[in-house]
């Protein structure tokens, strides 16, 4: 996985910038991290305004919860023109920063649920300025918004860090203990290929377009339909030589219950763990979705029109679908890089200080300093987990890191705590 994307990729803020719209980013910027150097700035892909959190090292970082405000000044300087805005909230992903606003509306819950009820109330009202600076401004019944989400709830840790107060800002933030969000009956949660990890709220208000209350419970809509839809709905022709995954699914922002064509596909290669994080890849085309290991020498199909939950594993009643869906994930698999590219990657020279911290030998020399060290540097979101993901961004280009990581996580949950990372001691391969 690149530390960026290439920004000579077809973007969707500069097409609709080349079409004379004022383009902006706020919030999360998912591209780079705090340990990614030499990236492209915001700029590069289209965009004409922006503050981000989670940017480049480089880069200065924007208040979490400065998202809304910077947005609703965008609207009001550019009322008068066209313009396109990512609006990525941090609610309610982790670290929990709550307002003490919020904290004081949910007191009579117990701690965890008051937590996750404020940083969910926090975002409620980050909405809800955008959209009355809609109306005040008279945007509104012009204005297309489109409300989704990350993928999927969090885990939920056993029993809590402490929580971290800052002096400076007034904040105190809270760990995974506090995500307690639900699937609503969806089998997994973030990071996993089963619904509950990947199916998605999807809300769009387009006035005299979009029919209100109308639940369209027909079309599979994707993030990459957003680039092809948006461009059709704003009259913007897309170049002739675009080749992109997503499909123009503008008819079902107007209302028409249209099936999409193309296959969906997906790919987890974190930490494996059952019950349903064993997946690696996952196809749907049509009704019908496959998930697989990566040979599939393991797979389940579910039909879920009749079966969101994914409870009834149809593999065997159907081996024809099984056998057409496993060809289509390894061919699209197969189109995938093997190595990212080069030009997309971090080249920040990688001191002694950073590879130090591996997994420990009585040969290896490194102190439990060194490694504690590590761990805050390297905990980019500061919610008292290392994930595989942070763990590699640490120690880039190093190998076997997926194996040392596991040494590490005597739990097997795919996470290492302070302590596991901190205190542990190697085991053997």
């Amino acid at each position: 996985m690149p530390d960026w994307l290439d920004p000579r990729a077809p973007m969707l803020p500069r097409f609709l910038k080349q079409a004379g719209y004022r383009t902006a980013h706020f919030g999360k910027w998912h591209l780079t991290s705090r340990q990614t150097y030499g990236a492209p700035r915001p700029e590069a892909y289209g965009f004409d305004a922006f503050a981000v959190f989670n940017g480049g090292a480089e880069w200065p970082s924007a208040d979490l919860h400065a998202t809304a405000s910077n947005t609703v000044a965008f609207v009001r300087a550019n009322r008068d023109q066209p313009f396109f805005i990512n609006v990525w909230l941090h609610e309610s992903h982790t670290p929990h920063v709550p307002s003490p606003e919020a904290m004081a509306r949910w007191t009579h819950l117990d701690e965890r649920r008051q937590v996750y009820a404020a940083v969910i109330t926090d975002g409620d009202n980050a909405v809800g300025r955008i959209l009355d600076t809609l109306d005040a401004e008279g945007l509104a019944k012009n204005t297309i918004v489109i409300f989704s989400s990350d993928n999927g709830p969090e885990w939920t840790a056993a029993k809590a860090a402490p929580p971290r107060h800052n002096r400076e800002t007034g904040v105190t933030a809270y760990d995974t203990y506090y995500s307690v969000g639900d699937t609503g009956g969806l089998r997994g949660r973030k990071r996993s290929l089963f619904e509950g990890g990947v199916r998605t709220p999807f809300i769009v208000r387009w006035p005299g377009h979009t029919p209100a209350g109308r639940k369209n419970e027909t079309t599979v809509f994707t993030a990459l339909d957003l680039l092809p839809t948006l461009c059709a709905a704003a009259g913007v022709k897309l170049p002739a030589d675009y080749r992109g995954d997503g499909e123009n699914l503008l008819p079902a922002l107007e209302g028409q219950a249209i099936h999409r064509t193309r296959p969906i596909f997906w790919e987890w290669l974190g930490t494996r763990t059952e019950p349903d994080w064993w997946p690696r890849l996952a196809v749907r085309d049509g009704d019908w979705k496959l998930v697989l290991t990566e040979e599939a020498q393991r797979v389940e199909l579910h039909r879920l029109t009749g079966d969101r939950a994914e409870a009834r594993d149809q593999a065997k009643d159907h081996p024809d679908i099984v056998a057409r869906l496993t060809t289509l994930a390894l061919d699209g698999k197969a189109t995938l890089p093997e190595k990212p590219n080069p030009d997309c990657v971090s080249q920040q020279p990688i001191d002694e200080e950073r590879t130090a911290p591996e997994p420990a030998s009585s040969k290896s020399g490194v102190t439990p300093e060194t490694r504690a060290k590590a761990f805050a540097r390297w905990d980019t979101n500061q919610d008292g987990i290392l994930t595989l993901d942070e763990y590699k961004a640490g120690l880039k280009g190093q190998s076997n890191l997926e194996a040392r990581f596991q040494n590490f996580d005597k739990s097997g949950d795919g996470r290492l705590t302070r302590e596991e990372f901190v205190g542990a001691s190697a085991r053997t391969n």
